[in-house]
C-alpha cells in the first residue's frame, strides 16, 4: 500500500470514528488497529488527533463545498440553488460523513475553538459571496440582507436534512421552497 493509500485509508476509518463516536469518543489507537498500522504511522503522516480531524474538516470538508458549487451549472437564480441543494442528495455515503462532522463543528458540537473560528470566516465570506449573487436578481436592493439570510437559512435546513436527517428532497420540494423565498424578490425575467 503506498503513503497515499495509508493516509487516505486513515482518514476514512477516522472519519467513521469521528462520526460514531465524536472527536473525544475516538481513539488514535482505535483507528490505527482498524486501519491496521502501528500508532507511529499515524503519527508519521498527523502529528496528532487534533491535526487529523483539522485535516478532515480545513481540506475534505470545504473542498467538498468547493466542489459542489463548481458543479452547478445553472441559467438563473433558483435553478443555481436548486442544483446546489439537490445534489447532497447524491453525496457518497463518505462525503456525507465528511459533511456531517463538518456541520457538527459549525454546530459547535465537535472540534476545537480553532476550527469554529475557521468555519465562522467560512460563512462571512459564504453570506457575502450569496449577497452578491442574489443581489444581481433583485428587482430591488431594498431587502438584498433579509432574503440573503432566509436563502441561507434554508439552505442550511435543507442540506442538513439530507446529510444529518438522511432524508431525500426532491427537486421540486426544493424548487418549490426556494421559490417562495426568492420569487417576491427577483425579477420577472429572471424565472
Amino acid at each position: 500500500m503506498s503513503d497515499t493509500e495509508l493516509k487516505d485509508k486513515i482518514k476514512k476509518i477516522a472519519v467513521e470514528y469521528f462520526n460514531k463516536d465524536g472527536y473525544n469518543g475516538a481513539t488514535i489507537r482505535t483507528i490505527a488497529k482498524e486501519a491496521d498500522c502501528s500508532l507511529p504511522m499515524i503519527y508519521y503522516y498527523f502529528k496528532s488527533k487534533k491535526e487529523l480531524f483539522h485535516e478532515i474538516i480545513i481540506k475534505d470538508y470545504f473542498n467538498l463545498l468547493k466542489k459542489q458549487a463548481k458543479q452547478v451549472n445553472a441559467n438563473n437564480i433558483i435553478d443555481f440553488y436548486t442544483q446546489l441543494i439537490y445534489q447532497t442528495n447524491h453525496l457518497s455515503d463518505y462525503d456525507k460523513k465528511i459533511y456531517r462532522l463538518g456541520i457538527k463543528v459549525y454546530l459547535t458540537y465537535e472540534g476545537d475553538h480553532g476550527l469554529r473560528e475557521s468555519m465562522v470566516k467560512w460563512e462571512k465570506i459564504m453570506q457575502q459571496t450569496h449577497y452578491k449573487l442574489i443581489l444581481s436578481h433583485l428587482s430591488s436592493g431594498k431587502n438584498a440582507a433579509l432574503t440573503t439570510r432566509v436563502l441561507v437559512r434554508l439552505m442550511d435546513n435543507s442540506i442538513e436534512s439530507i446529510v444529518v436527517r438522511d432524508r431525500y428532497l426532491s427537486e421540486k420540494d426544493i424548487r418549490d421552497e426556494l421559490s417562495v423565498v426568492l420569487s417576491g424578490s427577483i425579477m420577472l425575467n429572471d424565472r
